[in-house]
């Protein structure tokens, strides 16, 4: 059986069929545990653990934690190149919680 790659067989579908698709992906994206957030940015726990310089096993700690303090959160995504930001979402609208932002002056 022959194979063929995904970008292949998406560029058959009709154009509703890979909207849909597209809008899945985007969805999928949007919510993930850090692990698939390092990996989706092809990085390893090594790479990471160098630019916190901490090692491989603390970035395997941090990965599987469910509570962590912000400073460590926003380090970790400061490493992967991007920004943590704090939103509460309430039914009339979001806001950004902006006391967090000293933490940056704080950042190794």
């Amino acid at each position: 059986m022959a194979t063929r790659p995904f970008k292949e067989l998406v560029a058959d579908l009709p154009p509703e069929r890979r909207a849909k698709i597209e809008r899945r992906k985007r969805a999928i994206r949007a919510e993930m545990p850090l692990y698939e957030l390092r990996e989706a940015r092809e990085l390893t726990q090594q790479q990471i653990a160098g630019l916190l310089n901490v090692n491989q096993a603390a970035v395997s700690k941090m990965e599987k934690r469910t509570n962590m303090y912000l400073h460590t959160l926003r380090n970790f995504i400061h490493a992967m190149g991007g920004e943590l930001d704090v939103i509460a979402r309430f039914p009339d609208g979001d806001v950004r919680i902006n006391q967090f932002k000293d933490i940056e002056k704080t950042r190794p």
